[in-house]
């Protein structure tokens, strides 16, 4: 590690010093040109800052998202000018709607070359504008701890999300007297919302005189640390509570009144009742529109309740009634203290008798099966079995992402790690990653379809190189499976470029030196898992489930929640 005593120092070593205030520890990313300085002076300080290199600028984008959603800190992701700096947008965008708290770094060429087009010159301010919370070039090595203070404030306050920097290479190389100051305020920019004792009374007294009464909630819950907070108030009123993909994990699965989850692949019960409740209580969520299908028909006979820390989403999609803004973890409290306990017997029944419907149509099927192919829902319960709720799973997207968030069992927070809103397939092994490198001591396992597997399977170096012991879970229906059930249901089977012819995967995990098995029969399975997640090591379980199963209930598109199918 360098002496820290000498101040007039190199832009490049004011980016590392900057990061060492900020507490950062990890990085992930991918060297180049543009960036090299400041790769220079991280090579002086890698005792201090570890840095991980994934095989894809996006892969480090997913892995520092993992890294910030099961610790709870603010993920970084560095990379070079150019097609670098694009490669990250994906990982950006994700991380966008998703609220994700990240920092990506990028290079940039000399400030005397902007606009030249010069060799790895590209403008990614102007593409990463619409999605980043907020990003900035720099030009001159001054600017430098100021900037990535204000990123570091800007990307973990409020509502969280991705800032990106861009530093000029002549930024990096000039020197400068370095001081650094830890941002506390932006003007202008109001994190968390002043909360209002009036709104929280109103809401009170609105959900006191509910008959049947529901809650929503998302993964503002998690992101407020608000779960204990959350806990009480859904107890302190005994209304039933479901939750969006995000907002998984947040209450127990086991929780008495945790009903399911809600939108497209969600819950009978929860999605039906939406439309028959009196009192909708959304809590940190933004009422997606995967979550509220066709919004003229979206709980049109609910009065609406939403605690929101993000004035923007008030009122965006659906009305909300009673607006209670702040941060939840401030106001639940406050509105439990003004809330009365009803017991709502005949409502909650009706979510019973819901699920029982639903346990007979569908769930039965997916975890009890009689075919003789294996079913996905069967391996996420045999996880269940093996991890007793306490593992992190790590979801792609597709058909295995909506079964595991049905059949996962989580019995403490920043379980679930999924891409939600961008739907990014190839999210799931760098993110995995990164969560099993946010929380060391847990087991992480990702569940993935073998489309998105091929997006991003280039990271098992990474895992390889860094010995990192996630345990790799393929679905494999040699379909782009979610896809091929849209076709099967709306497309007259027209199977267009969704059946793939997949590689020997379990060759190319042993060729990374990571242990794999290969399932095809019910018989093996237990034993698989079994093995697979009492190893120490990164281990790659491939399961063969069957070609043509599809994922219900299932809500159309442009449909109502009240359209749910069964089949």
């Amino acid at each position: 590690m360098k002496n820290q005593e000498t101040n007039h120092i190199s832009g490049a070593e004011a980016v590392i010093r900057c990061l060492l205030a900020e507490k950062v520890d990890l990085i992930y990313g991918y060297p180049g040109g543009a960036i090299m300085p400041i790769y220079d002076e991280l090579y002086k300080y890698s005792d201090v800052l570890q840095h991980i290199l994934t095989r894809h600028e996006q892969g480090a984008t997913h892995a520092a998202q993992g890294y910030a959603r099961t610790s709870g800190k603010v993920g970084v992701a560095m990379a070079t000018s150019g097609p670098g700096a694009t490669n990250l947008v994906t990982g950006i965008a994700d991380a966008q709607i998703d609220s994700t708290p990240m920092v990506c770094i990028t290079g940039q060429v000399g400030s005397h070359l902007l606009g030249s087009d010069a060799f790895q010159e590209t403008d990614i301010i102007g593409i990463s504008t619409p999605v980043t919370k907020w990003n900035y070039q720099i030009t001159k090595a001054s600017e430098i701890p100021e900037i990535l203070a204000k990123a570091f404030y800007i990307a973990k306050s409020g509502r969280p999300g991705p800032v990106l920097i861009d530093i000029t290479k002549d930024a990096q190389f000039d020197l400068f007297d370095f001081s650094y100051k830890k941002c506390k305020a932006v003007r202008s920019y109001t994190p968390i919302p002043a909360l209002e004792q009036d709104q929280v009374s109103a809401a009170a007294a609105v959900i006191n005189k509910a008959e049947k009464p529901m809650i929503i909630w998302g993964q503002g819950v998690i992101l407020g640390e608000a779960e204990e907070e959350f806990k009480n108030f859904v107890e302190a009123t005994g209304i039933p509570a479901a939750w969006t993909i995000l907002g998984l994990s947040a209450l127990s699965t086991k929780h008495p009144l945790n009903v399911g989850m809600v939108g497209m692949h969600g819950n009978y019960g929860p999605n039906i009742l939406t439309n028959e409740c009196d009192i909708l209580i959304a809590v940190g969520m933004r009422f997606d529109d995967r979550v509220t299908g066709n919004l003229d028909t979206y709980a049109k006979q609910a009065t609406i309740v939403h605690l929101e820390i993000d004035p923007a989403e008030v009122n965006k999609n659906v009305e909300a009634h009673y607006p209670v803004l702040g941060n939840c973890k401030e106001s639940l409290p406050l509105l439990t203290s003004l809330v009365n306990h009803k017991e709502y017997k005949n409502w909650k029944q009706l979510f019973k008798n819901h699920m029982q419907t639903e346990y007979e149509s569908v769930i039965q099927g997916d975890i009890l099966p009689t075919k003789e192919g294996l079913t996905m829902g069967e391996v996420i319960v045999g996880i269940n079995k093996h991890t007793k709720g306490d593992a992190v799973f790590v979801t792609d997207v597709g058909q295995h992402q909506m079964i595991a968030c049905r059949y996962a069992e989580f019995v403490r927070s920043k379980s679930n790690v999924t891409s939600g809103g961008l739907g990014t397939m190839g999210f799931a092994l760098p993110a995995a990653i990164g969560a099993k490198m946010g929380a060391p001591d847990r087991e992480v396992v990702a569940v993935i379809g073998d489309g998105g597997y091929q997006m991003t399977i280039q990271e098992l170096g990474t895992i390889f190189q860094n010995k990192t012991a996630v345990k790799i879970v393929v679905l494999n229906n040699d379909y782009l499976g979610m896809v091929r059930q849209w076709q099967q249901l709306f497309f007259d089977k027209r199977y267009a470029s969704t059946e793939m012819i997949n590689p020997d995967f379990v060759t190319i995990a042993k060729g990374y030196n990571i242990k794999a098995e290969r399932v095809n029969k019910r018989e093996d399975l237990d034993a698989a898992i079994s093995t697979m997640i009492a190893s120490d090591e990164p281990y790659f379980l491939e399961v063969c489930v069957e070609k043509e199963a599809n994922v219900f209930p299932m809500i159309p598109t442009g449909a109502s929640v009240s359209d749910i199918r069964l089949k």
